[in-house]
């Protein structure tokens, strides 16, 4: 079982490092940090009085596992759910905040365990997300992972200067797809062709 911190260094790994792409709602990011993450931590780092790019430009790899760990795993309680999910869990709150959390919720709903889908892991999420996971343990991840993916999908549907994170300029699986599908067992990923045909009404 991977600790908190491997995970986090995971997720380092596939953020990189300094992004500013106007067409990512989450601003400029560094190592998967946004820089709303910092504003709302008050991580003003260069001292000018204000938290902006230039900071998020600052943040160190070490800061951003602290920030990881902290803010995105312990203090939302992602460490309160069942082991198995913590990667996937936790990985897709660092991408998409609180969404992570809803996606769970309604997956728990349809698996017989009705949730409100909030974002917020109380409770009763705690117990419901606990007890669909003891009734299929087989099954859970790699259903959190599908979900995550149409997600993914359905965000792009919905907004098409996202597109480009769900599929490649040649057609192929963009960034989010294939960060989602690993955290799917390999039987359950999209074949070139099933993906092509899931985009193929999008400009």
């Amino acid at each position: 079982m991977q600790t908190v911190r491997q995970i986090a260094e995971a997720i380092v790994a596939r953020e990189g490092g300094y992004v500013n792409d106007p067409d990512d709602p989450g601003g400029a990011t560094n190592h998967g940090v946004t820089i709303h993450t910092m504003r709302g931590l008050g991580l003003d780092l260069d001292g000018d009085g204000d938290v902006d790019a230039a900071d998020v430009r600052r943040l160190d790899r070490t800061k951003a596992l602290e920030i990881f760990v902290d803010h995105y795993f312990h203090r939302v309680r992602v460490d309160a759910l069942p082991d198995p999910l913590h990667p996937s869990v936790f990985d897709m709150y660092v991408n998409a905040g609180a969404n992570a959390v809803k996606i769970l919720q309604r997956l728990a709903t349809r698996m017989g365990h009705p949730l409100a889908a909030d974002g917020v892991i109380g409770p009763l999420t705690v117990r419901g997300v606990h007890a669909a996971h003891d009734a299929a343990p087989g099954h859970i991840v790699d259903a959190y992972g599908i979900a995550r993916r149409n997600y993914y999908y359905d965000l792009a549907d919905r907004r098409p200067r996202s597109r480009k994170f769900a599929r490649r300029r040649d057609g192929g699986k963009g960034g989010w797809i294939t960060r989602a599908e690993e955290f799917i067992s390999p039987r359950f990923h999209l074949t070139d062709a099933q993906h092509g045909a899931r985009v193929a009404g999008w400009a």
